[in-house]
């Protein structure tokens, strides 16, 4: 490496994408909050990576994107070559360049991280978009046919990228989703100030032209059986995601005005992106909500997840007139992504950390007026390694809120059409597959087979699309047979 190149990065500072300005996003702009590089923009941040010969950017990436290499590839204007290379590991690499929190992945990792990183998560975005917008489709020239079809049941990442695999291994994969759009959560629970819906929406375009088919508004056990699946097709993919919200316990969780996350995000997605207008009920929650009007509304969110900045950012652009975030542990201990803590805080998001909830209080006809809190200091580290939060007696305090929703995170469960089929789940919800005697992914019954967070529970779009990927490579090692 020449020492030309060894040092190019001190010229050549990292660069983002523009932004909607915060005044805009402030009243009601739900657009995707990062802009596109152009061609000049990404060969400049591409041409910042090193080739350090030890790419821990590709290490650090659950699916082991082969990053260094498209990066040359954007650098030589070969984005066709680029795309191919990007769809190798990644069956949904546009989806993963908006949502991954890609200062904990390979940027995090990246050799430059001290002096910036290389702008990954960006590079990837336009590559993707300008392959596709140019007539890019994925080769399946090669494809042979097996005769084999595999009913996938859910059309989020994991079933997306399921599907994909199978449809590449010449497996015919028919996705079953109860909802009326392919996504799952990538169309419903994800806002669209992260991710443009048009983008799933040309993914299934792209999905459909490789033979993948799409029953969608079918829910299994009520409309089809599972064992009518496993009667027409030889295998059964299993992605039906962590929905169950974590219940914290708290007093005055059933008041007017108490929400958790995932419905709002779920109903007010649906409302934003016009595929729901007036607001219907949501499939799969026993308990309803209607969306309340949060405009002028002083909001709480308690959580400090990924889920949580997406509550908070959504009602600023509800047009709340004070919006806090409340989490128990301190900032640098909070799991969301630091990128998406910093946007939020840019839009107005005031945070209170080191604040346990009590209870959650209530003021006439059973509405919520705010919520006892009591402040915390951190302790010793748990099972897990990460230090308790440690209430301080006496600190408690009444946050003053109109709508309280939260953001405790989810979890999966086994749906009883499945437990019916002899496949087993953990105390925690998550599907047993794999493990001694099993391929990866496959359960009890030797058709089905699980992934992403229904067996890993919640956790980031492209660990559901890592597992999704390698369980399409399990079905069909098994249909080999």
């Amino acid at each position: 490496m020449s020492r030309k190149h060894a040092f190019q990065f001190l010229d050549l500072p990292r660069t983002m994408p523009q932004r909607i300005p915060v005044e805009l996003r402030t009243s009601g702009d739900w657009g995707e909050l990062y802009g596109k590089f152009g061609k000049e923009d990404a060969q400049y941040q591409a041409g910042r990576c090193l080739d350090c010969g030890n790419p821990y950017c590709s290490w650090k990436c659950p699916v082991h994107n082969a990053i260094p290499q498209w990066l040359q590839l954007v650098q030589e204007n070969r984005i066709h070559e680029a795309a191919t290379l990007c769809h190798s590991t990644n069956p949904l690499p546009e989806v993963c360049g908006r949502v991954c929190p890609q200062d904990r992945l390979c940027e995090g990792s990246c050799t430059l991280e001290e002096f910036g990183a290389v702008t990954i998560g960006a590079v990837e975005k336009y590559i993707v978009d300008t392959a596709l917008a140019t007539g890019w489709r994925p080769d399946m020239t090669a494809v042979q046919p097996t005769g084999h079809t595999v009913a996938v049941i859910g059309a989020g990442p994991a079933g997306l990228a399921c599907a994909d695999r199978l449809a590449h291994a010449g497996i015919t994969a028919v996705v079953y989703d109860r909802y009326e759009q392919v996504g799952g959560l990538l169309q419903f629970g994800i806002p669209s100030f992260k991710l443009d819906k048009d983008v799933i929406r040309r993914r299934r375009d792209v999905l459909e032209g490789m033979g993948v088919q799409f029953r969608l508004g079918v829910e299994i056990g009520r409309d089809i059986s599972l064992q009518q699946l496993l009667d027409t097709h030889d295998a059964v993919f299993v992605g039906t995601g962590a929905y169950r919200y974590t219940d914290g316990g708290l007093d005055g969780q059933d008041l007017k005005g108490v929400l958790p996350a995932l419905p709002f995000l779920v109903q007010n997605s649906r409302i934003v992106g016009g595929d729901d207008p007036q607001g219907r009920p949501i499939a799969g929650w026993e308990d309803q909500i209607t969306l309340p009007d949060l405009n002028g509304k002083r909001v709480v969110v308690l959580g400090g997840g990924d889920t949580g900045m997406d509550c908070v950012r959504s009602a600023v652009r509800l047009g709340a007139a004070k919006v806090t975030c409340a989490y128990r542990r301190d900032e640098a201990n909070m799991p969301g992504s630091a990128r998406e803590v910093a946007n939020a805080r840019e839009e107005g998001v005031r945070f209170l950390f080191n604040r346990q909830p009590l209870s959650i209080e209530a003021g006439a006809d059973d509405e919520v007026i705010g919520v006892t809190v009591i402040e915390t200091r951190l302790g010793e580290p748990d099972a897990n390694g990460r230090q308790n939060a440690v209430q301080i007696e006496g600190s408690e305090s009444l946050l003053e809120a109109d709508v309280v929703i939260i953001a405790f995170g989810f979890s999966p469960s086994v749906p009883s059409w499945l437990a019916e089929h002899g496949v087993e789940g953990q105390a925690n919800g998550r599907i047993l597959a794999g493990g001694k005697g099993k391929l990866p992914f496959q359960t009890a019954h030797p058709r089905l087979f699980a992934g992403g967070d229904a067996v890993r529970g919640a956790d980031l779009v492209v660990t559901a699309v890592a597992e999704g990927r390698d369980a399409a490579a399990s079905i069909a090692r098994l249909l080999a047979h």
